[in-house]
């Protein structure tokens, strides 16, 4: 059954951000994308986003260095293990491109919203083919901890549109560029082909969400004027906790416009060397 949307953008996303149930955030994700290309939401973000969106009683939420070693994805556990942080990570993406859009989207031209709209439906198509290879195999999304930070990247950049496009897109999502070849040929090595297929299809996907994100980054800097490469490596020393650190996928980075300008002055020089050592 199709849900009842409200009849603004910024009220559809904040109706996705609030549901806490997986599968209803899915259904309201992809209702809210259609009524969106079909004119059907106004173009107006007359309503806050929630501080944090809703989630479900499961699964338990740890910090990070409460979570269990889930190991490299070889062995069955392992596998399921892997398929179940990335089924975590993709339910947290559907909440960052819908809030993106609620947040910010009256403040850009109509098609921010339509890139952004478009990337939270791909991470709901993301999310809902995870959970059914999860059941697939015998599990499901929330029988396993999973990490309790994924939204503080947004929390941090809530009050500034160049600082969530600095550090979601083109810091978070384009480490997953880094690291899912690696993975799909383990999956696809353990004898998985089917999820070696989905995780290829995702990082597919992902390539084009960094692409977005560095393209609405240089919109903003364009029209004041600023230096991107400079200016993103100011936000991410200010709004982001983690480190910049190789192995880099440079030539994903590159397709998605994150060329290594702006990504290596933040790298340390040990994590140099020891990457030209490999």
């Amino acid at each position: 059954m199709t849900p009842t949307l409200p009849d603004s953008l910024g009220a559809a996303c904040r109706a996705v951000l609030l549901a806490a149930d997986p599968m209803t955030k899915v259904r309201l994700a992809r209702a809210t994308a259609r009524a969106w290309r079909r004119g059907q939401l106004a173009h107006r973000c007359d309503v806050a986003m929630p501080d944090e969106p809703a989630r479900p009683a499961r699964p338990e939420l740890l910090p990070a260095n409460r979570m269990p070693k889930r190991g490299r994805g070889g062995s069955e556990r392992g596998r399921l293990a892997l398929l179940h942080a990335l089924a975590h990570i993709e339910f947290a993406a559907i909440d960052l491109a819908f809030d993106a859009a609620g947040r910010f989207g009256g403040d850009f031209p109509r098609r921010f919203a339509d890139d952004w709209i478009g990337v939270g439906a791909d991470e709901a198509m993301h999310f809902a083919v995870l959970e059914r290879r999860l059941r697939a195999l015998g599990s499901s999304y929330g029988a396993l901890p999973a990490h309790a930070g994924l939204w503080e990247a947004a929390a941090a950049t809530a009050h500034d549109a160049a600082a969530r496009m600095a550090v979601v897109p083109m810091v978070l999502e384009a480490r997953g560029l880094d690291v899912t070849p690696e993975t799909v040929a383990r999956v696809r090595s353990g004898g998985d082909e089917t999820s070696a297929r989905i995780l290829q299809r995702i990082y597919t996907d992902e390539i084009r969400h960094v692409g977005i994100g560095a393209k609405w980054f240089g919109y903003l800097c364009a029209a004041a004027d600023i230096v991107p490469a400079s200016h993103w490596q100011m936000l991410v020393r200010r709004h982001f906790r983690g480190a910049i650190k190789p192995p880099f996928n440079d030539s994903a980075r590159a397709a998605a416009g994150l060329t290594r300008d702006f990504y290596m002055p933040l790298v340390p020089l040990t994590s140099v060397g020891s990457q030209d050592q490999r």
